[in-house]
């Protein structure tokens, strides 16, 4: 029940499980710049672009444009209004992962080497100025193998019984502490700093845009889940441990800056991310200055995107859930704004939702990655339904 993969081929396991079993339906075939129909009064959701293999992350540019990471392929992808696709940077060799824009230049995560036995580690920021030249900034893995973020903090069963320990499967200990692990996946920049989710070390990390020293700015703590007998059975997990607490490990997936200027990061329970434990996904948000950190929300079905506007309401895009919802920042109540299967990122820009969906294929099926995009009337947002 630790966590065993890296995001991505977490991911994919769980997408063959779905689209086997529960899968949600599929985003229609629409045309780029063309909308969905929709009731009177109702914005539809509108197709920007789509055949694109693994598309884990989008950031919302200028006029229109967006920049996606099509995870899958290793490759990063601009696409403009009109929903034609140009490859900025493609590599077989690392993981990309999340991107940023800071006025004419591109920035982007990639990573080699995360998940169990994992080959040496390497990950920093990529980036691409607006004359094409390429630079890297920062060292992820240097840092998590110096200091191991989440090195003392424990995880796994509290107060479990040495009767009870002897009986678990050879694979699972009772508890642990954090393995030194990185897989930089999420990423916001700011005026001086690079913000990033660390999905391997289950940290943010802070990178000068000047300098490139890189640090960590907070660990996420462990996220409990009390056993139940139904989930003891589907783990093969022996009748003791029903009724007893488990610390799971909390996966940071991605960050962003809200109105209050605190860090809001998006966060995985570690385990299984698919349904069948039940929505345990949350929502933390981290004060940059001090480390400090609050839980915002959470029961969130695999949270793996995330964007706030001016008034803190959250958007989320629920991975295996039913899309993108929207948070209140409040009271943490939920409301679906795109139904959508397989939602992995989303952003802002301006009164415009853009939402990647689709983006794990099925078995045998062809990739069919999208990027739509909704206005949000009045800067809230209307329901809209897409099957």
């Amino acid at each position: 029940m630790r966590k065993r993969l890296s995001l991505l081929a977490t991911a994919a396991t769980a997408a063959v499980f779905l689209s086997t079993g529960t899968a949600a339906g599929v985003a229609p075939a629409t045309a780029p710049g063309k909308g969905q129909g929709g009731s009177a009064g109702e914005t539809a959701p509108v197709l920007l672009t789509d055949r694109l293999v693994g598309p884990l992350h989008v950031n919302a540019g200028r006029h229109g444009s967006v920049t996606v990471s099509e995870s899958f392929a290793g490759r990063l992808t601009r696409v403009d209004a009109d929903g034609h696709q140009k490859v900025l940077y493609e590599t077989a060799d690392w993981s990309v992962a999340g991107n940023a824009q800071w006025r004419d230049t591109t920035y982007f995560l990639e990573s080699q080497g995360a998940g169990p036995d994992p080959a040496e580690l390497a990950g920093h920021v990529r980036i691409i100025e607006e004359d094409g030249h390429q630079r890297t900034l920062g060292d992820f893995a240097a840092l998590e193998t110096e200091d191991n973020a989440d090195g003392t903090t424990r995880y796994g069963y509290r107060h479990l019984p040495d009767s009870c320990a002897a009986e678990l499967p050879a694979n699972m200990p009772a508890s642990y502490t954090g393995e030194v692990d990185s897989h930089p996946y999420g990423i916001v920049h700011t005026e001086e700093t690079i913000y990033v989710a660390d999905a391997g070390a289950n940290s943010v990390v802070s990178v000068d845009t000047g300098s490139g020293r890189t640090e960590t700015v907070a660990v996420l703590p462990p996220r409990p889940y009390q056993i139940t007998p139904e989930a003891a059975a589907s783990n093969g997990l022996p009748d003791c441990v029903v009724g007893t607490t488990y610390d799971f490990e909390a996966v940071p997936t991605d960050v962003a800056v809200g109105p209050d200027g605190w860090l809001y990061v998006t966060s995985l329970p570690g385990g299984p991310e698919d349904p069948t434990l039940g929505p345990r996904g949350a929502i933390f948000k981290v004060d940059p200055d001090d480390g400090d950190v609050e839980l915002v929300a959470d029961e969130i079905m695999t949270p793996t995107g995330l964007a706030l506007d001016d008034n803190g309401d959250m958007y989320v895009a629920s991975l295996f859930g039913e899309g993108v919802l929207r948070i209140d920042p409040d009271s943490g109540g939920q409301s679906v704004v795109l139904a959508a299967a397989f939602a992995a990122d989303v952003d802002l820009r301006g009164d415009t939702l853009f939402a990647t969906v689709n983006a794990l294929p099925g078995p045998g099926g062809p990739p069919d990655g999208r990027v739509m995009y909704l206005e949000l009337k009045d800067g809230r947002h209307d329901r809209a339904a897409f099957s």
